[in-house]
């Protein structure tokens, strides 16, 4: 075999390994989908460091909305549930943008006018925003009503349903706390009737010999 016919077999095998090579590094430089961040903050979040916004540390941008908590504030996941303090940002366009705390989403309820925050939980939510006309929309479909200018009617609702759930389930616990309570009360009411029974009969008993 000539030598030109080698360094063009050779050429020939090596192209799949680097083809795959770039695939795989293209992969690795996937820049994660900013969900549940406001327009306003894109540019936050455009570096490959972040840092935390309480100031408790930072996180590499692959580190975005991938279902783990880095940040006790959840700056590092605005798209996801996984942290408790954590803001999802419902963009909402053509109607007011709405902030849910991180526990609506992707909880099979649709809170987001345009469903943004059920985009992992498999089901359809319709848009339903109401195109309101004196909101204004920028040239790339954005609503410019900042999270600024909200009057923040929403996070108090959402923090009082909370308020409610915690509630309700707290009452449930004492519900069932109190159903055992009587539970043993009724026990040791019939145990001791039980016993009083016995020993009545007993001295019957004992009478008639």
């Amino acid at each position: 075999m000539t030598p030109p016919q080698e360094s063009r077999r050779a050429v020939s095998s090596a192209a799949p390994a680097t083809l795959l090579l770039l695939l795989l590094a293209g992969a690795a430089d996937a820049v994660p989908p900013l969900v549940g961040v406001s327009p306003k903050d894109e540019a936050y979040f455009a570096p490959q460091v972040i840092a935390c916004r309480d100031g408790s540390g930072s996180f590499p941008r692959s580190r975005l909305n991938d279902g783990y908590c880095d940040c006790t504030d959840g700056t590092d996941e605005p798209g996801t549930s996984a942290c408790p303090e954590g803001k999802f940002y419902c963009i909402n366009i053509g109607d007011h943008p709405r902030i849910l705390f991180s526990s609506f989403v992707n909880d099979n309820i649709c809170d987001c006018c345009d469903g943004s925050d059920e985009y992992e939980s498999g089901i359809h939510c319709p848009n339903t925003c109401r195109k309101r006309p004196d909101i204004a929309v920028a040239d790339n479909g954005v609503s410019e009503l900042s999270v600024a200018h909200l009057d923040g009617t929403d996070i108090i609702s959402s923090k009082h349903t909370l308020d409610i759930e915690d509630l309700i389930q707290k009452l449930g616990g004492l519900r069932m706390a109190a159903v055992i309570e009587l539970g043993l009360v009724v026990c040791i009411f019939v145990f001791c009737f039980a016993r009083r029974s016995t020993r009545i009969r007993r001295r019957q008993y004992i009478l008639k010999r």
